[in-house]
C-alpha cells in the first residue's frame, strides 16, 4: 500500500482483506529502494504503482543503483498501475527488466466511487496503452458535445453509469447537475474506442489545446517526449497566443546527471512529431505531481503564463 489510503482504499485494501490476503502499508519516503525491500523481505505478490515511481525505479535499475540480485522477487507477479494515462514506452521498459511479470491497469474516479469503473484485465498486455473495458456493474459510452455516441474509433467525452456513480457533491447542486445527466455521470475525461471494445485514455477535456483550430491531445505529445532517452518526465499544456489562439509548451524533466538541450528536444519533436504539434516553447523543470500521480498542470500555466 504505497498511494494516500483516500485514493486506493476502495480497490486496494478492501479487496485483499475479503480474501484474507496480506497488506502492508509503507510509512518511509517512497524510494525503489523502500518498495524491493518490502517486496522482498514480505514475499508480496502484487503492488501498484504510480507513473513517478515506475519513472524512478526503472532509472535505479538502468544506472545500477538497483540489483534485481539482492532481492527475492520471486512472489511478485502482478504490477498494477493507474491514476493517470500510463505512457505505454514505461511499460514496454518494465517488460524489458520484468518479462514474465503480468500488468494490469484500471481508471475510476472519485465521483463514480474509486478505480475499477475500467479495467485492462490481465491477459490483455496486448492492449497496453488501453485502460480497458467497462468493469461488471458499469456502462460506457463516448460521446460529442451533443451527447451523441462518437463514431467508433472517434474521440469523445468518456460518461459511465452504474450503481457506483456519486450521489451528488457536498451542497452543490449546480455542480452536480453539469455532472450527472439522465442517470450519466460525465468525467471529464477524453476518449476513444477500439473496435474490440477497449479503451484509450485521450486527455482531460480542460486540457485540450486549440492551436489554429487543430485540436492537440497534450497526452499524446508527452508521451513522445517520454522516449527520449534524457527525459524523466514531462508536461505538457497550452499557452495563450494572439494569433493561433493557443500554442504547445512543454515543461520536461530530464534525468538526473544527464543533461539536455532545448536544440536536442526541439530537433527530437521535430523527428517525431508533425509540426503543428510541436512545444512553441520548452522549459527544464521538475514536474509537479499530486500525491495520486497526477501532472499539477495549473502550478505549470501560472508559472510560465509569463516566461515566454
Amino acid at each position: 500500500m504505497i498511494p494516500p489510503l483516500y485514493h486506493s482504499a476502495i480497490g486496494h485494501l478492501l479487496g485483499p482483506m475479503i480474501v484474507g490476503a496480506r497488506n502492508v502499508l509503507l510509512t518511509e519516503v517512497i524510494t525503489p529502494q523502500v518498495i524491493f525491500d518490502a517486496m522482498s523481505t514480505e514475499k508480496l505478490s502484487v503492488v501498484f504503482l504510480l507513473v513517478p515511481w515506475t519513472m524512478d525505479i526503472l532509472g535505479a535499475l538502468d544506472r545500477g543503483e538497483l540489483q534485481l540480485k539482492n532481492y527475492d522477487l520471486s512472489r511478485w507477479r502482478l504490477m498494477h498501475m493507474g491514476a493517470q494515462p500510463i505512457p505505454p514506452v514505461l511499460i514496454q521498459k518494465w517488460k524489458d527488466y520484468f518479462p514474465e511479470m503480468q500488468y494490469d491497469t484500471c481508471y475510476g474516479l472519485t465521483e463514480g466511487s474509486g478505480p475499477g469503473v475500467v479495467a485492462l484485465g490481465i491477459g490483455n498486455e496486448r492492449k497496453i496503452g488501453a485502460i480497458g473495458k467497462p468493469s461488471w456493474t458499469w456502462d460506457l459510452r463516448i460521446v460529442d458535445e451533443q451527447e451523441e455516441d462518437v463514431r467508433q474509433g472517434g474521440v469523445g467525452e468518456i460518461i459511465v453509469k452504474g450503481n457506483g456513480v456519486m450521489k451528488e457533491y457536498y451542497k452543490n447542486a449546480e455542480l452536480t447537475a453539469q455532472t450527472i445527466r439522465n442517470g450519466w455521470l460525465h468525467t471529464g475525461d477524453l476518449g476513444r474506442m477500439d473496435e474490440e471494445g477497449f479503451v484509450y485514455i485521450v486527455d482531460r477535456k480542460k486540457d485540450l489545446v486549440i492551436s489554429g483550430g487543430e485540436n492537440i491531445y497534450p497526452v499524446e505529445i508527452e508521451a513522445v517526449l517520454l522516449k527520449h532517452p534524457k527525459v524523466r518526465d514531462a508536461a505538457v499544456f497550452g499557452s495563450p497566443d494572439d494569433r493561433l489562439g493557443e500554442v504547445v509548451t512543454a515543461v520536461i524533466e530530464p534525468k538526473e546527471g544527464d543533461p539536455l538541450t532545448k536544440e536536442e528536444a526541439s530537433s527530437f519533436c521535430e523527428g517525431n512529431l508533425p509540426r503543428y504539434k510541436r512545444p512553441r516553447h520548452i522549459f527544464f523543470d521538475q514536474v509537479p505531481r499530486s500525491p495520486s500521480g497526477k501532472i499539477e498542470k495549473t502550478k505549470l500555466r501560472e508559472k510560465y503564463r509569463k516566461e515566454k
